[in-house]
């Protein structure tokens, strides 16, 4: 997949880890770690702007793009 989830950086450059997190945006841990693990196919803007808030950052830093031409073809 071509976008990658790099929520686990921002998360060590902040001196979190997940479950502080979670209680944080008030989310369970396994949602978060879903998301973590870019196993998830939708993410609701407002829990993306609580990480944000929290994380002090932007959605670009929480996200990347690795473009592939086969993601193209289908």
């Amino acid at each position: 997949m071509p976008v990658a989830v790099t929520l686990d950086n921002m998360l060590e450059e902040r001196g979190l880890t997940g479950k502080d997190l979670a209680a944080r945006i008030g989310i369970s841990e396994t949602q978060l770690s879903l998301f973590r693990s870019g196993k998830v196919r939708g993410l609701r803007f407002s829990t993306l702007s609580k990480m944000c808030f929290v994380l002090e950052c932007t959605p670009g830093e929480l996200l990347d793009y690795h473009a592939d031409v086969r993601d193209m073809e289908a």
